[in-house]
């Protein structure tokens, strides 16, 4: 059945609408989402819930907490955005009641996390989705199709103008200028920057061989967070980054060409590639399997994808706690709508979100 909340004051009306990159959602449109498709009532249990991580996921905390706050009064959500792996950190220090990250634990970190959780097992919830766009910012070039080896080719600073003949290959039409091109990575640890790199890597077949939180340092320069990184771009003719969708609505994004062809970074694109998604986690542990996701080459689909996760306890948690994290995910689960596709984020529904719901009902 249905979740009891309070649709008083809806999220929409809390936030400036704004025009990004996705948009036709189908179930944002038709209204289907997971709001449809509840199982528990809300406990309403008040007092303040405490996140922190993944930047990625930032818009999307502010829009989810003011749902929570309008389901459960006297419940607010606290999430500080400061980067994937501080968030990994101060949960496993029991700093936070759940950590924001776009990737999942270590064994050892795991391992810490359970001690954490009393002695139970943390679970990886990937409740936000956000397509990473490769943004860009080149006076006179509007549309610009790049291969994904052209991508890692540039990341890698072996392509290092916009008139290289790999990257006019791939426009023929378009005049590129002799530019050098100016690489953007995040500074600090990410996620993003793991999963960007895990998606060269699998995508490639080689050509990228690096992975991990810290983007390597062979070629441009580094700014914090996602929205440095977007701004620097915003403000550098020739520059080119790679960023969570909700943060290039003012940037050129290009069309990738994962195999089958230039693919557009919309929602219908990567929903496309989210319905192939494998989990590797036991149970409800919900980790993604990258190969799954990254490796895609289906034409029309979009697998560049953070799915950022809400680690959280399986158990081990006060009572109140227990009640304020699970309240707080099915009010998450019941806003999978058109205000997160303004946001540059992907509505969940059909299975994938099935499983998300099954979790959460299972959180002791």
């Amino acid at each position: 059945m249905k979740h009891t909340i309070s649709r008083g004051g809806t999220v929409a009306a809390a936030l400036v609408a704004g025009s990004l990159i996705l948009t036709g959602c189908s179930n944002s449109d038709s209204g289907s989402g997971s709001s449809s498709d509840s199982t528990a009532d809300l406990s309403g249990t008040t007092g303040q819930l405490t996140g922190e991580g993944a930047t990625s996921q930032q818009t999307a905390m502010e829009l989810f907490g003011a749902a929570y706050s309008s389901a459960v009064p006297g419940a607010t959500l606290a999430y500080n955005g400061t980067g994937s792996g501080s968030g990994q950190k101060q949960f496993i220090a029991g700093q936070v009641d759940f950590g924001g990250s776009d990737s999942a634990l270590d064994p050892g970190q795991a391992k810490d996390a359970a001690a954490r959780c009393d002695g139970n097992p943390a679970w990886h919830l990937p409740a936000v989705v956000g397509p990473v766009a490769v943004a860009f910012h080149l006076d006179g070039v509007d549309n610009l199709n790049l291969s994904v080896d052209t991508v890692a080719k540039i990341f890698k600073g072996e392509i290092t103008t916009w008139n290289d003949p790999a990257i006019a290959a791939e426009n023929e039409g378009t005049q590129l200028p002799d530019k050098e091109i100016n690489v953007l990575y995040r500074s600090e640890e990410s996620g993003t920057s793991d999963n960007f790199q895990k998606f060269l890597k699998t995508a490639t077949g080689g050509e990228w061989d690096t992975e991990g939180k810290t983007f390597p340092t062979k070629v441009g320069s580094g700014a914090q967070g996602s929205s440095g990184v977007a701004q620097q771009v915003k403000s550098t003719d020739g520059a080119i980054t790679y960023v969570e969708a909700g943060y290039a609505k003012d940037l050129g994004t290009a069309k990738l060409d994962f195999g089958a062809g230039p693919v557009a970074l919309n929602a219908d694109s990567v929903n496309k590639a989210l319905a192939n998604v494998r989990f590797s986690g036991e149970g409800n542990d919900l980790v993604v399997d990258p190969d799954s996701l990254f490796g895609q080459k289906e034409a029309g689909a979009y697998p560049l994808a953070l799915t950022t996760y809400e680690i959280v306890c399986s158990a081990g948690y006060d009572a109140d706690t227990a009640a304020r994290v699970k309240d707080f995910l099915h009010v998450l689960l019941d806003n999978q709508d058109g205000s997160l596709g303004d946001k540059g984020y992907v509505p969940l529904s059909g299975a994938f979100e099935e499983k998300l719901t099954t979790a959460v009902d299972a959180i002791a």
